[in-house]
């Protein structure tokens, strides 16, 4: 289910709004709760910075935002941006008391910002719902300052062929707890796709320098399902 353009943004928009109630609790059920693990290692790599500026772009329900802002004392200056009305009044009511926290609805295709403004870019779990990445990453290096860092966590390519067939497995019976949760399977029919569909782990870096970053490196979660992706605005 290759989707684009208009089609794609309106289904990725149908999705969210479909789940933004349930979406803290699905990501806890899907993933056992791992996904918390592996945002702690994004935030480990980052290496938060008191006073510097980050934008988290498809915040979601701002897990990351709120794990950075932890860990600078809520001293850093974080703007989360979310496409989706939805999952932006989410995250807003979770996030309400951290005051340095500042929502913004836009794409990541387009973002509202000037250029050379932040020190920071982080995106989890949100570039493979993007309609156009390139877009998304030339975006994301225009809003860097020089010397700024993007860090990108998604779903990826497992390696090991044994692990690869027991994920394979288990994510058929994803859908089927989402009819049970949300209501509707559809938003997770579509999730297992979209990764299935995603770019392997090599093909995202070569984008990720075709836009411009430096020193772009990876680092693979639980044997490859997922990956964080680094590189530098030189």
């Amino acid at each position: 289910m290759k989707v684009y353009s208009q089609d794609k943004s309106k289904l990725v928009n149908t999705v969210f709004s479909t789940v933004s109630e349930k979406y803290d609790l699905m990501n806890d059920l899907m993933s056992l709760g791992v996904h918390r693990m592996w945002k702690r290692n994004m935030i480990d790599w980052l290496k938060p910075k008191k006073n510097l500026k980050l934008i988290d772009v498809a915040s979601g329900t701002g897990d990351l935002a709120k794990a950075y802002s932890e860990r600078t004392k809520n001293t850093a200056d974080i703007t989360c941006v979310e496409p989706n009305t939805s999952m932006l009044d989410a995250g807003e009511k979770k996030l309400n008391n951290y005051k340095n926290i500042k929502w913004k609805l836009a794409t990541a295709e387009k973002l509202p910002f000037k250029s050379n403004t932040f020190d920071f870019y982080t995106i989890s779990f949100g570039i493979r719902n993007v309609t156009k990445i390139s877009s998304c990453l030339n975006e994301a290096y225009r809003v860097l300052k020089p010397g700024g860092r993007f860090m990108c966590l998604e779903f990826s390519k497992i390696e090991n062929e044994f692990l690869s067939l027991i994920y394979k497995k288990y994510s058929k019976t994803i859908p089927l707890i989402g009819k049970y949760i949300v209501g509707s399977s559809m938003p997770y029919e579509y999730l297992i796709k979209s990764i299935e569909d995603f770019y392997t782990q090599e093909e995202l870096s070569l984008l990720m320098k075709k836009s411009g970053f430096s020193e772009v490196k990876f680092r693979n979660l639980s044997g490859g399902i997922s990956a964080i992706h680094s590189g530098w605005k030189i």
